[in-house]
């Protein structure tokens, strides 16, 4: 049995890929298959709403938020938040949580000023910012988080209180891992690789007060309020991805929901940090035990220069995508929603064979 640990684009559920295989690539009596049909349609707008209605229900979503699908991925977003939110020349405010939140405020700050409000204690101690009450600017326009750290595997066990100002959070890595009050935040967004389908589609939640601060002169496949009042149709959306992500839904759906995914994620952590934690020094993980990432383990081994030997042996007992980031080495496994315990067993297993012939 191979089993794929990569950060995104991720594992799908066993269960979606074979009803994928069944129902997407069929043609229908008029001819067409899904992702032939037009987004006009009646097929393709039912597929829609079903996908919006079942995340909503999932995240039990309050009635003044709107649910958008846009195409593109975070990054996209990391542009589209300052264009929608801020005001000509108005300064948001982000903190510096890891490798994400950087790459996030230096796209915002070539639309604006940034206002760096919470930083990571640094290499020595890897955490995210304490959370508590953050001293936000009044005149920004949003308090920007990363609640999950997929390069660092940092997670924030606690979000912060920004007072009146909205709190707007890249949920990429995490988004479906576990229930979430998006009541907590003005926005959200997350780009779909990792829990919800295939690259391309980008899910944003949004209050329906902030809508309206979309300039009129925004591009309209960019404004977030003409793509709420489109449907998230302003022009063809990426239709595959958007049925993928509503099989998606389904499936979390019939697992017990976001609570269930929430039980299994922690138990699939806790086995393999308890691996780390208990090889006598021999893999270490680097982050504060109270700030490591639920889905994205971050470790390696006491040795480095046993890294390649370790990612060639686990390749060839077909555990693949260990390698961590290139900007920071070692290894990471990332446990999102499809990957059963048993991938993580069958890793436990080998780390524990790995120590035995080098330890």
């Amino acid at each position: 049995m191979a089993w794929n640990f990569a950060a995104g684009p991720a594992r799908l559920p066993d269960a979606v890929i074979e009803r994928a295989a069944a129902e997407l690539f069929r043609r229908g009596d008029d001819g067409a298959c899904v992702s032939e049909r037009p987004f006009s349609g009646p097929a393709f707008r039912a597929v829609l709403d079903h996908a919006r209605q079942r995340l909503a229900a999932l995240l039990g979503l309050p009635a003044n938020y709107r649910i958008l699908f846009m195409a593109g991925g975070a990054m996209q977003q990391f542009a589209l938040l300052p264009m929608n939110l801020a005001r000509p020349g108005q300064r948001v405010a982000y903190a510096d949580s890891g490798y994400w939140s950087r790459r996030a405020m230096a796209e915002a700050a070539n639309i604006t000023e940034v206002v760096e409000v919470a930083r990571h204690p640094g290499t020595t101690a890897l955490a995210a910012p304490e959370a508590g009450v953050w001293a936000v600017p009044g005149d920004c326009a949003y308090c920007h988080i990363t609640p999950n750290e997929t390069v660092d595997g940092i997670a924030y066990p606690a979000f912060p209180d920004c007072g009146t100002l909205p709190l707007v959070a890249d949920c990429t890595s995490s988004f479906l891992s576990a229930p979430l009050d998006v009541s907590q935040f003005g926005l959200l967004y997350a780009s779909a690789q990792k829990n919800i389908g295939p690259a391309g589609l980008t899910v944003t939640i949004v209050r329906e007060d902030l809508l309206e601060r979309s300039p009129a002169t925004l591009p309209a496949v960019f404004s977030y309020r003409r793509q709420a009042e489109a449907g998230s149709c302003i022009n063809t959306p990426p239709m595959l991805a958007i049925q993928l992500a509503a099989m998606v839904f389904d499936w979390i759906t019939e697992q017990g929901g976001l609570p269930a995914m929430a039980a299994a994620n922690q138990k699939k952590a806790a086995t393999l940090y308890a691996a780390i934690d208990g090889s006598d020094g021999f893999y270490l993980a680097p982050v504060v035990r109270a700030h490591r990432s639920v889905v994205n383990v971050r470790f390696h081994v006491r040795d480095a220069e046993l890294t390649d030997a370790f990612i060639r042996a686990a390749e060839a007992a077909g555990l693949h995508h260990l390698r961590g980031h290139a900007h920071l080495g070692g290894l990471r496994a990332s446990l999102y929603n499809a990957m059963p315990l048993a991938g993580v067993l069958a890793l436990v297993d080998f780390m524990a064979e790995f120590k035995r012939r080098y330890g």
